[in-house]
């Protein structure tokens, strides 16, 4: 689903590769999550650097990677966020020998002279993995985790199925990185004591805005994988920046909704509480990113 008049192109008109071949975060096993700060005096070499790198990886790597480019918004200025959709691990592998045996892309990377577009020690990665029912030894119902794609998939496991399945709206409805013209990355850490509830918590609170917003926003949640044990990503794409009212509005107005926040959700003889206590205080934190385009800060 594609805003047909955006006011901020989505990133899936970044690249030259069609829409319905790129991998996005509905759809991948895997999300790298690259971040770099571009200094000062390098805002627009930085923006083609990064613009230029995605697209040599998504039209080289059709099926096996699609890499998208946004701007930090509300945030750090000149941060720029690359998102590496990849089909599984394996996928990562092959990207990894593509920079060291592609010629053209070695000699881009050498001639572009990045290593003085950045400031040193800025770029950082984060892996996310979509999350499935029971991951990571959390308990949900004894029923759920059962359904999962990953329990009842026989032999060896390859992948992980993309977020999609977590979301029953059908895939037209969905907004996701490719066409969405915000993307709120929220992060949390649970409280050790607390994972499987946190857990399920998280999957809810996601679930009450797919089922409220569908085509206006979607909510897909990620595990950190390589990194912080138990830290939760939910990647909220929105159609527009206005969207967020309407997320505003539905946990104001919905009492269905409100109620997932203030209904007692941990067992009395483990303290009770709300899902307030399953997370660490002052965790929670929310970054806005917004799909690069051409000229974007004035570049």
């Amino acid at each position: 689903m594609t805003n047909p008049n955006p006011v901020i192109p989505p990133a899936e008109q970044q690249t030259s590769v069609p829409a319905a071949d790129l991998i996005n975060s509905a759809t991948a096993g895997v999300i790298v999550e690259r971040t770099a700060q571009v200094r000062n005096g390098s805002h627009a070499k930085g923006r083609k650097f990064a613009r230029m790198m995605a697209e040599m990886v998504t039209a080289k790597q059709v099926g096996v990677a699609s890499v998208f480019l946004y701007e930090e918004t509300f945030g750090t200025k000149d941060r720029l966020h690359w998102l590496i959709h990849l089909s599984s691990l394996h996928a990562y592998e092959q990207m990894v020998h593509m920079g060291t045996s592609d010629g053209e892309y070695r000699d881009n990377t050498a001639d572009s002279g990045w290593d003085e577009i950045f400031v040193d020690g800025s770029m950082t990665e984060t892996v996310l993995l979509p999350q499935f029912w029971g991951m990571y030894g959390t308990a949900v119902d004894g029923e759920r985790e059962k359904q999962s794609t990953v329990y009842l998939e026989q032999g060896e496991i390859t992948g992980l199925p993309g977020a999609r399945e977590q979301v029953p709206q059908p895939y037209e409805q969905l907004v996701h990185s490719g066409n969405c013209g915000l993307l709120l990355h929220r992060t949390a850490q649970l409280d050790y004591d607390f994972r499987s509830e946190g857990r399920t918590f998280a999957r809810e609170a996601a679930e009450s805005i797919n089922e409220n917003l569908p085509g206006e926003a979607t909510v897909f949640v990620y595990e950190e994988a390589f990194g912080a044990a138990d830290r939760i990503h939910w990647l909220i794409h929105m159609k527009s920046l206005s969207t967020y009212y309407k997320v505003l509005a539905l946990h104001v107005k919905d009492e269905k909704v409100r109620d997932l926040y203030f209904q007692q959700r941990i067992a009395p003889e483990r303290g009770g509480g709300t899902w307030a206590r399953m997370f660490v205080p002052g965790s929670m934190t929310d970054t806005g990113l917004t799909p690069h385009h051409w000229g974007m800060y004035a570049t």
